[in-house]
């Protein structure tokens, strides 16, 4: 299902998106989540050329792991994020050399982001790859507390 969405009243859509066309992913089991099609070409080329970091960490989640299913490079809404699985609404994000002095609009990104409930776990590049079993741990216990119904995550 294609719909347009513009500025509607208290949306998460309100005055960020403009008139863009979003495809809507309606899955039996998950809820719907609205992305950007132009997206999925660059989505795509960003799966080819990931970092170290997102390489290492793709071999640890993919597969189910962790028990869930967990997706790179994908697009939501107007962004894209590193890593997401459907089933949590949980976004990884590993902030390197591309965030850099991109803070704020990364916050920002974030928050359109969880104003439809998709909860973010983010690490630093040099943290993936230096300390795996660490970052781990982190995504095992943010997927402890969604599970849990809790919602609330504190990764940063």
């Amino acid at each position: 299902m294609i719909t347009k969405i513009r500025g509607m009243s208290g949306s998460p859509f309100e005055g960020g998106l403009g008139d863009v066309k979003l495809k809507i992913l309606h899955m039996s089991k998950y809820k719907i989540i609205p992305y950007n099609q132009n997206l999925k070409p660059l989505a795509r080329i960003l799966r080819r050329n990931g970092t170290m970091a997102e390489a290492l960490l793709w071999i640890e989640i993919k597969n189910r792991s962790l028990g869930y299913e967990f997706h790179r490079q994908v697009p939501i809404l107007n962004f894209i994020v590193d890593f997401y699985c459907h089933e949590l609404k949980l976004a990884i994000e590993i902030d390197g050399s591309s965030h850099d002095h991109k803070y704020e609009k990364d916050r920002s990104r974030q928050s359109d982001l969880e104003a439809l409930g998709v909860v973010f776990a983010r690490f630093e590049e040099i943290e993936v790859r230096k300390n795996m079993g660490n970052v781990l741990r982190v995504i095992e216990h943010d997927i402890r507390i969604i599970e849990a119904g809790d919602g609330t995550v504190a990764t940063e």
